[in-house]
């Protein structure tokens, strides 16, 4: 089965401040949205225990999954989580070799309309 690349996303919220919640994002390829969840939260678990143990939280696994910002206090919903097919424009990601800047550097995105993922994918939530 052809790989596809997956976003998931992860609710979580700060054990002590629940008011203070956000979105834990994980990246990478798998070959089903399941597949996806589970080495997604296998990248979250390693770098939960590493932190735990006091060593360096691991950088991507060669499969391209990674859990980089897990921070304590945090607490992630895995039972919220979604899982979408990760589509983008490619324009957007050459943006930068055609001279243009992101609008946070005053500039413009591309005109093809270069999208941020999730924007065009598909899956619960969505």
């Amino acid at each position: 089965m052809t790989k596809l690349y997956f976003q998931v996303d992860v609710p979580t919220r700060h054990s002590v401040q629940p008011e203070r919640c956000g979105l834990h994002v994980f990246t990478g390829a798998a070959e089903t949205e399941s597949d996806a969840l589970r080495i997604a939260r296998e990248a979250c678990d390693a770098a939960v225990a590493a932190r735990e143990a006091g060593f360096a939280i691991p950088r991507r696994r060669p499969d391209g999954w990674g859990a980089r910002g897990m921070r304590s206090g945090w607490v992630l919903d895995w039972e919220a989580a979604t899982v979408v097919v990760w589509e983008h424009d490619r324009a957007f990601w050459s943006f930068s070799a055609h001279g243009g800047t992101f609008p946070a550097q005053g500039g413009a995105f591309p005109a093809q309309g270069g999208a941020f993922p999730a924007q065009g994918g598909v899956g619960p939530g969505r």
